[in-house]
């Protein structure tokens, strides 16, 4: 009798892997600055201001602050101490007072007179342009000093990074750190410069409005097909 010729079973077929996603690629990046410029046309800074000067004071105050909390409370700031030279020449507890609602008002209150008596004495009364002479003034740090300058005068010297602009930063994975300044520079490198300005404008509205911290609302979110984030309320990518 002829043997009988057996079959190797066949073995199942590999499952083609899953391509590789790359979240920093151009496209990507593209993508998202046109999709958040057309969400929100127009941006402007939210803080009222009418000048260098009072941007400079109400993005000091914002520090641990609402904006809706520090638009309350710089008209009758400003209107008592119009001018730097008005707010270097008040007196602690009369700044302290008006801040008062605003947070840690005695250091903001220092701070404040502080930038107001170097504005006065080194740069004639008027906020200077520049990122090196703006920091000098106290409680100015790169998020207020790119504020002032991006917002005020027009320059992009770098991006303005606050709690929402980090939150957002990272769930949509532009960068895996976790300070300001190291956000700061890692959005630097990816986004173009003339987008650095209005990029901070319109990341933050989101953050208010659609991307909250505690549940953000993603069945709303223009973003939502290219943010692949942990902690997603609800996602169309398939499983």
């Amino acid at each position: 009798m002829a043997a009988t010729k057996t079959t190797a079973p066949k073995r199942p077929a590999k499952k083609s892997a899953k391509p590789v996603r790359n979240p920093l690629a151009p496209e990507r990046i593209a993508a998202i600055l046109d999709i958040l410029a057309k969400t929100y046309p127009g941006v402007v800074c939210a803080l009222t201001h009418r000048n260098a000067w009072e941007l400079t004071v109400a993005t000091i105050l914002s520090a641990q602050c609402t904006d809706v909390r520090v638009n309350l409370v710089t008209p009758a700031l400003f209107k008592t101490f119009p001018t730097p030279k008005a707010m270097a020449a008040a007196s602690l507890p009369e700044i302290e007072e008006l801040i008062r609602t605003t947070g840690f008002f005695r250091n903001k209150a220092k701070n404040i007179q502080g930038a107001a008596r170097i504005v006065t004495e080194e740069f004639g009364g008027k906020v200077p342009k520049t990122m090196d002479e703006i920091l000098r003034l106290p409680g100015v740090a790169r998020k207020t000093a790119n504020v002032v300058l991006g917002s005020w005068y027009g320059i992009a010297d770098g991006v303005v990074v606050d709690t929402h602009v980090m939150r957002l930063s990272r769930r949509l994975e532009l960068t895996k750190q976790t300070s300001p300044q190291k956000i700061e520079q890692d959005l630097i490198k990816i986004l173009p410069q003339d987008r650095w300005i209005n990029f901070s404008h319109e990341l933050i509205h989101h953050g208010r409005q659609v991307c909250i911290a505690r549940k953000p609302r993603c069945v709303d979110c223009t973003l939502e097909k290219l943010c692949y984030s942990s902690d997603k309320t609800w996602t169309s990518h398939p499983a």
